[in-house]
């Protein structure tokens, strides 16, 4: 079984992207990792190169900043990490940069991807999603925070990204995937306030950049308050080995009242439900799920 990973990057060090741990946490689980480094304004190249595998194959991209609309560029920039992806690799693992995986997952990952190797019907692999919000010790749990996601698919080049790279879909198609106990920790709200406010400044660009009127009206903001969250609960797990140096070198302070919640009536009701239950009513999927 041959298992390629791939990402794609750009400007990690100006909006401090833990992209060199998302790396470093598939890294055992892959043959080879694709990493399509955009045109940066920083030294996002030097970041990559400096991490010490061969199993890295550092790509090269121009992104189309005309496509400023819907996040549709991360889709675009996906795909072309996907095309560099070898010809006999069994599965693609894609890793977002402020996604890692904890080495606790390696073993049923792994033991997934040799289990369904042979069972073209399965196209993907469906990852539970932990987010991580403000610090290292909170995590979203309401529905403002999605699931699960797919995050290993079939070296199939008619698989392609979907809208804003957050899943995948086969010529149009949903993926028929299997849902796997692994988890996928997400840090992507997880910043210095002002890092924060630099990538959300960015990232308003790019869903919106083609919206004049709403560019306009858009205040750039110099420190993201983290106060503005419907509701978290803490973290009382262990983070992945990889992040660990990044955890080491935190240098802001977030505390929360996990008491407090931000809820609409409707979403109080179904925040319940979820909490009593573990199932979550009316909730969007991108995929198809093989029982």
């Amino acid at each position: 079984m041959k298992v390629s990973g791939f990402t794609f990057v750009r400007n990690a060090v100006k909006y401090d992207y833990p992209v060199v741990a998302a790396i470093n946490s598939i890294l055992p689980l892959c043959d080879e990792v694709i990493v399509s480094v955009g045109n940066s304004d920083d030294d996002t190249l030097a970041l990559i190169q400096s991490i010490q595998s061969p199993k890295i194959k550092i790509t090269h991209s121009v992104w189309d900043d005309s496509l400023k609309e819907g996040g549709r560029i991360l889709a675009v920039e996906t795909d072309k990490a996907f095309a560099h992806v070898s010809a006999d690799a069994d599965w693609a693992f894609y890793i977002q940069a402020d996604e890692v995986v904890h080495e606790k997952d390696y073993d049923t990952i792994r033991g997934a991807m040799q289990q369904y190797k042979d069972r073209p019907e399965v196209e993907g692999l469906l990852f539970n999603y932990t987010h991580f919000f403000g610090s290292y010790d909170y995590i979203g749990d309401s529905r403002t925070w999605y699931k699960n996601e797919i995050r290993v698919i079939r070296n199939d080049k008619k698989i392609s990204s979907y809208r804003d790279a957050q899943g995948f879909r086969k010529q149009g198609e949903k993926l028929h995937v299997k849902a796997i106990p692994a988890d996928i920790y997400h840090y992507g709200w997880v910043k210095d306030p002002e890092a924060q406010a630099r990538k959300l400044n960015n990232s308003f660009q790019l869903y919106h950049g083609r919206d004049e009127e709403r560019m306009k009206k858009r205040v750039a903001i110099e420190q993201f308050d983290y106060g503005v969250v419907d509701s978290l609960a803490p973290f009382t797990g262990t983070h992945p080995a990889t992040m660990q140096p990044r955890i080491n070198e935190k240098n802001w302070k977030f505390e929360h009242d996990i008491s407090r919640k931000k809820f609409s009536f409707k979403d109080r009701l179904l925040y319940w439900v979820e909490k009593k239950t573990g199932k979550r009513l009316f909730d969007y999927r991108n995929y198809k799920i093989i029982r």
